[in-house]
């Protein structure tokens, strides 16, 4: 059974998902912040790798992205942090986020390869199509036994999402809007449609929501309506705040309303 597996099965509810920008704050800080997470609660992490262009993403992590590549970091690099994260949390799951531009670079199976050497168990790839998906990238997460994560959208159709629950595996990411990342103060009554929606489609996979996830209420919301939630542009305020990665994670616990 993979790590995403035990996870979903021991905790099937309230998990909390954390995305950091390897090499940022500091090139060489990947390891330290992972191993800050686990040692405070976090239940899986999200490993997103440094692009030029990130799509989905708002301006605070564009400027994550931006520093980690003025600061050096490439896949390569990132693949031996995470490696050295691995030997320290040996049974959270890692998620790799990343544009397919820089995958294509290294070299797609070469990606998925590594994936497995140094202990990641899942990929989200925001831009991969979902027939290339079918046609190339299944085989591969076959072969490496890496699940490949879709996301869905309000716009997502519900064939699509079927498609997605019957073919790929994981779990689902649920983009809570259409725009990019960023913290919100609360969702809005069309969001909660959406999420009760998708909820009521049956879908045999776990399900997480992310994307504007910022305070107790809106953690709350997103609780109640999957398996729990992605913390990104929160986290990462987080971390350029504070000092240390125990500190930045000790701040996103308690904005959460998680630790008193």
């Amino acid at each position: 059974m993979s790590r995403l597996q035990t996870l979903f099965e021991r905790k099937p509810a309230d998990i909390l998902s954390v995305f950091l920008t390897a090499g940022f704050p500091t090139p060489d800080s990947t390891a330290d912040i992972i191993q800050a997470l686990a040692e405070q609660g976090a239940n899986m992490v999200e490993i997103g790798v440094p692009f030029s262009d990130p799509m989905a993403d708002g301006t605070v992590i564009q400027h994550s992205s931006t520093v980690a590549l003025r600061g050096g970091m490439t896949l390569a690099r990132l693949f031996d942090q995470v490696a050295d994260a691995r030997k320290r949390v040996p049974d959270m799951p890692f998620v790799l986020m990343g544009y397919l531009n820089p995958m294509l670079r290294y070299g797609i199976e070469r990606v998925f390869r590594r994936c497995t050497e140094v202990g990641i168990d899942a990929i989200i790839i925001p831009d991969l199509p979902f027939g290339e998906y079918m046609r190339q990238y299944k085989p591969l997460c076959e072969r490496y036994g890496i699940d490949l994560i879709m996301l869905i959208t309000p716009e997502t159709s519900d064939e699509r999402i079927r498609l997605i629950d019957e073919h790929c595996s994981g779990f689902i990411y649920m983009v809570s809007t259409a725009s990019t990342t960023g913290t919100k103060d609360r969702f809005t009554p069309e969001q909660t449609a959406y999420f009760r929606r998708i909820a009521s489609m049956g879908l045999s996979h776990p399900r997480l929501i992310g994307f504007g996830i910022s305070n107790p209420s809106t953690l709350a919301d997103a609780c109640a309506n999957s398996s729990g939630a992605i913390i990104g542009s929160l986290f990462i305020k987080c971390l350029e705040r504070n000092p240390t990665p125990a500190l930045a994670v000790t701040d996103l616990m308690h904005t959460l309303g998680l630790k008193a």
